[in-house]
């Protein structure tokens, strides 16, 4: 699949597109089940993230925690999930814990929306970050999260050829 791409919508919005050679009931399953999730969202060669506690349902929490398994050095985020729509939409809030890391970006909670659209097998993801204003935006771009995000992809890409 072609890499993600990212764009700016607006001067807080952040939108990542990307699709994946699978029908949208195995993309939705490694987004909203933790164990599948642990294996393909880790980023960053030599990251791993031994955190990942979710409820996904309506009014749920979640905690995600990254860790460098070299150096030790951790973050991550947590937040409250809004909506859920089986296999077409996730909305949650996003907050981030800098952990050890740091490093800040802002306090408050960021809005993400994840849509999933399926045609003809293949499923467009669609991820939008809403910050609180355009210098949490700019401050999270700078930590090179769209790079992490498509090595988390290509990670993804190898598990939905397996079936989940």
């Amino acid at each position: 699949m072609k890499p993600a791409e990212a764009s700016l919508p607006s001067d807080t919005e952040v939108l990542v597109r990307r699709s994946f050679n699978a029908p949208a009931k195995l993309v939705w399953r490694a987004y909203v089940e933790p164990e599948l999730m642990r294996r393909w969202c880790v980023g960053m060669p030599g990251w791993s993230m031994p955190v990942c506690e979710m409820d996904m349902q309506v009014g749920g929490q979640y905690e995600w925690r990254w860790r460098n398994d070299e150096n030790g050095m951790e973050f991550g985020f947590t937040g409250d999930v809004l909506e859920i729509v089986q296999h077409e939409r996730i909305v949650h809030t996003q907050t981030f814990d800098p952990g050890n890391m740091g490093i800040g970006m802002g306090g408050e909670p960021s809005v993400i929306t994840v849509g999933f659209e399926e045609i003809d097998g293949v499923t467009n993801v669609a991820t939008t970050i809403k910050y609180a204003s355009r210098a949490d935006r700019d401050e999270a771009l700078s930590t090179g999260m769209t790079d992490g995000m498509e090595m988390s992809y290509r990670k993804l890409d190898q598990i939905l050829v397996e079936g989940v």
